[in-house]
């Protein structure tokens, strides 16, 4: 790989903070790469867009922005808009693949659309929660089953709902946080995640990471506050089954249109070793504890080199070439 000159990446913005649930996440992942940044001599400054008006990228002559934001007005395309707008290249995702991976019923049926295997589900729109409506869900996906909000992540407000009992707190939960619910088979068995570098037919699958959490409780706390999840990489699974995971990861990207980087997260169920999509995380997670990062260094990427070659490949959607241009080249 061509060596990456800090300096030719010019002022520098890391977006952290922001407005989600998943704020506090957001500030830790922000920190790391701000000052593994700094290591490298990128030029490079802290901004909370729930702070500061983003017109003040513009103002004070940054050239690119690392985002480093996670959940709403962050990660759903919103962020990328403004700065399409503002004429200032962005790591990750454009607007379109960014609003699209955010929204997990919407990145479901495209999934299912290119045939991708992701497990069943029904959507609860907001007039669609009665008791009768809510009580009716096991009857078609099975016990235990998950219900969560489509437009959250860091597994805020996650249920596994094991009786018909649990069903209407589970949904009332989960509606706290989006007006629309998503019901979801549960896959029994090991779960996994496989990052991704780079985009179109240049996009790399990096090393599976296998996650072994208490009990199965893979949650907000166990995902960033204690040491009892244990993650495994290389994952120690058959060569078959890894290289199956990275092929359908990387189809996934593609079909949601990522670029940059991105990490899948997928369930392997027990009974048959079938691996199945649940969501592709377009800003993952950057802490102490995060998987992309954990991956990478099994590739031989550390964690400072990381963060320069996702900075690196910051663009605009605008950026690239229209259907007349290519038709001119």
């Amino acid at each position: 790989m061509t060596p990456i000159d800090p300096k030719a990446l010019g002022k520098v913005a890391v977006l952290f903070g922001g407005s989600s649930a998943e704020r506090e996440v957001s500030l830790m992942s922000g920190s790391g790469v701000l000052l593994a940044l700094r290591s490298r001599g990128v030029d490079a400054h802290a901004f909370d867009p729930a702070e500061r008006d983003l017109a003040d990228l513009k103002r004070e002559g940054f050239a690119r922005c690392f985002i480093a934001l996670h959940g709403r007005h962050g990660e759903d395309g919103t962020v990328q808009g403004a700065l399409e707008l503002l004429g200032i290249p962005y790591t990750g995702s454009g607007v379109m693949a960014s609003s699209v991976a955010m929204d997990k019923v919407m990145t479901k049926r495209l999934w299912q659309a290119d045939g991708l295997p992701t497990p069943k589900y029904v959507r609860l729109a907001e007039d669609q929660q009665s008791r009768e409506q809510v009580r009716a869900v096991p009857d078609v996906l099975g016990l235990p089953l998950i219900v969560k909000p489509p437009r959250e992540g860091s597994s805020i407000g996650v249920t596994k709902v094991r009786g018909y009992s649990e069903m209407q707190d589970a949904v009332k939960l989960s509606a706290r946080y989006d007006p629309d619910v998503l019901c979801e088979e549960f896959i029994e068995g090991e779960e996994v995640t496989c990052p991704v570098l780079g985009s179109g037919l240049d996009a790399v699958a990096l090393p599976v990471v296998r996650i072994a959490a208490p009990e199965g409780a893979y949650d907000y706390q166990n995902k960033y506050f204690t040491d009892e999840v244990k993650y495994h990489c290389p994952a120690g699974l058959p060569d078959a089954l890894e290289e199956e995971i990275r092929h359908i990861t990387l189809a996934a990207y593609r079909t949601l249109g990522c670029r940059g980087w991105g990490r899948a997260d997928l369930m392997i169920r027990a009974g048959d070793r079938k691996p199945f999509l649940l969501e592709m995380n377009t800003s993952p997670g950057m802490t102490s504890h995060s998987l992309v990062p954990m991956s990478a260094r099994a590739a031989g990427i550390d964690y400072e080199e990381l963060c320069l070659r996702v900075l690196a490949t910051a663009t605009l959607d605008s950026a690239r070439p229209t259907s007349a241009e290519e038709g001119a080249a």
